[in-house]
């Protein structure tokens, strides 16, 4: 059997372990570490925890995602009623600030917009409505406030990194321009790339982070 085929097979098999993804709407096809997923699924919920389970493979470089969404009947809402459900959402969500998110439906699909302070409140407010019943995707045009003082992100997110047992601090580089942080080097894994860019994410003053680790 191939390495292609072997790492085919442990995604298929990751994804029948993961009971949020019915496993058999969704197809794999694997070359040189890139994972393609084909098929479909019930919400957009389950589109992520289908990638999600893909990516945690041993040997997944990444993943491209082409998972459709097929709502059945009863889960399907209108554009009104997932607005106000999403917004009073937001609303009731201790990581987002009070009317600093809006929100626009259609058909399904849910944009978000507005401003705030940290990354992980923007994170939280599309983590509070990707759930929802109905919505087939979301995309999230939050921007993160710049703050004055951003001299010092570059060692900030180099000592967090090097506190952290995931990583040799001699394989990655962090740059930074304003609030924009630029990652480089070779990390172990996909999920450790997926670390180094939320340990960034974490500094004060980041408003964007260019990942461009690559996993050896």
């Amino acid at each position: 059997m191939s390495n292609d085929s072997r790492l085919q097979q442990a995604v298929l098999d990751e994804l029948a372990w993961e009971p949020s993804v019915t496993a058999g709407h969704v197809g794999v096809s694997a070359e040189d570490g890139v994972v393609t997923l084909t098929g479909h699924v019930a919400s957009f919920a389950e589109k992520g925890s289908a990638e999600a389970a893909a990516r945690r493979v041993k040997g997944v470089k990444a993943v491209v995602e082409h998972l459709k969404i097929k709502l059945p009947g009863d889960k399907r809402l209108s554009d009104d009623k997932i607005a106000a459900s999403a917004t009073a959402r937001l609303a009731d969500d201790v990581y987002v600030p009070a009317d600093a998110v809006q929100v626009v439906v259609e058909d399904g699909w849910v944009t978000l917009d507005g401003e705030v302070e940290w990354n992980y409140q923007k994170e939280a407010a599309e983590q509070c409505v990707w759930r929802m019943q109905g919505v087939i995707g979301v995309t999230n045009l939050i921007t993160i406030k710049p703050r004055v003082n951003v001299s010092n992100i570059s060692d900030d997110i180099t000592h967090a990194l090097n506190r952290s047992w995931f990583f040799d601090p001699q394989t990655i580089e962090v740059r930074a321009e304003g609030g924009q942080v630029n990652l480089t080097g070779t990390v172990k894994s996909e999920d450790e790339r997926q670390i180094a860019a939320a340990t960034a994410w974490r500094a004060p003053g980041v408003t964007d982070v260019l990942n461009n680790l690559m996993v050896a």
